[in-house]
């Protein structure tokens, strides 16, 4: 038995293998057919969102997302097209009525049509921030929420490009592609990266290459983040060999500028401190904006949980002093458990 799903937008885009399929249909799971082929199959037409199984034999004919939904559903189900071509169209469908409600508002909302990329970046900036924060809680719903506030960002941005014909979001993502598959040659080409490090040394050098005339420190913008600056300052003298072999030799780095600290407690040597610190959150392969995030949201629930522990003990967290004080933030903290 063939089952056939035809969903919204089909209707003048209804491929060959499909009317071919519904020739030995046994039924069809639609919500939205071309005007009179139910009738002209003769064959009866089922509800697409009571669909739960298949047989093995089925195969689900599904030319738009709302029919790629439902073979997400069914993962042993047989697809035409096969599974990526359907993932591929299904999100280039989204992402292009995506760019359509940016091109809309853009026209008929009174505050799109006044921005520019200078007053829009501030946003981007921000959004980047939240969708970090959403990775660092673990929170999945956080994150696909925060993720499409700044995939939107980026429509609009392009958007503001192709108004003045210099780009659109097809180009960008096109050359972003490209770029991609270059920096990548030992998947698409036959070079040998052995290990993640490995990786890392052939896309900073295929960048080189790329970039043989803009120094050590291309793409460095002065504006970015101080942690962000730094660790990518860091990154740009690792492609020419200038870095730390190991993470020992990373905390050895920390320790002595931290005994410098200690010897002259000066704003130049906390600095120094973090940005060795950088260093060994690079050796470390992690990030060190998100790792500081981490930190400082641990400081905030044990200060929290603190003053929780003092309330219930009939004491005001804020009029102790700093030894009480440090004394319920210990609790607190062993409080967490393991």
């Amino acid at each position: 038995m063939i089952v056939v799903a035809l969903g919204p937008g089909s209707r003048d885009a209804v491929p060959a293998a499909a009317l071919a399929a519904i020739g030995g249909a046994a039924g069809v799971y639609a919500t939205d057919l071309p005007p009179g082929l139910a009738e002209a199959i003769g064959i009866p037409v089922l509800a697409l969102d009571r669909l739960e199984t298949l047989p093995e034999d089925a195969v689900i004919v599904a030319p738009d997302p709302e029919a790629y939904e439902l073979v997400r559903r069914l993962p042993g189900a047989g697809t035409v097209p096969d599974r990526e071509a359907l993932r591929a169209r299904a999100i280039g469908a989204e992402v292009a009525r995506l760019v359509e409600v940016g091109a809309h508002l853009r026209r008929e909302c009174p505050w799109d049509r006044e921005q520019t990329a200078q007053t829009i970046v501030p946003h981007t900036v921000e959004e980047a921030f939240e969708v970090a924060e959403a990775v660092a809680s673990g929170d999945k719903a956080k994150q696909v929420d925060e993720l499409g506030d700044l995939l939107f960002q980026s429509v609009f941005l392009a958007q503001l490009l192709e108004e003045v014909g210099a780009s659109d979001l097809g180009a960008i993502a096109r050359r972003q592609a490209d770029k991609l598959i270059s920096r990548h040659p030992h998947v698409y080409g036959d070079a040998v990266a052995h290990g993640a490090s490995g990786v890392r040394d052939l896309w900073e050098r295929r960048k080189r290459e790329e970039r043989a005339d803009q120094g050590i420190f291309h793409d460095l913008p002065p504006g970015l983040p101080a942690l962000a600056y730094a660790s990518k300052a860091q990154k740009r003298a690792a492609g020419v060999g200038f870095d730390f072999e190991t993470l020992d030799q990373a905390l050895e780095q920390l320790e002595q500028e931290v005994a410098e600290l200690k010897s002259s407690p000066e704003a130049d040597e906390l600095g120094d401190v973090v940005f060795a610190c950088t260093a060994v959150a690079r050796r470390l392969g992690a990030d060190v904006e998100i790792a500081l995030r981490l930190s400082a949201s641990r400081f905030r629930e044990r200060v929290e949980g603190a003053a929780r522990l003092a309330a219930a003990a009939g004491q005001s967290f804020e009029g102790l002093g700093p030894d009480a004080q440090l004394g319920w933030y210990r609790m607190a903290k062993e409080g967490e458990g393991p």
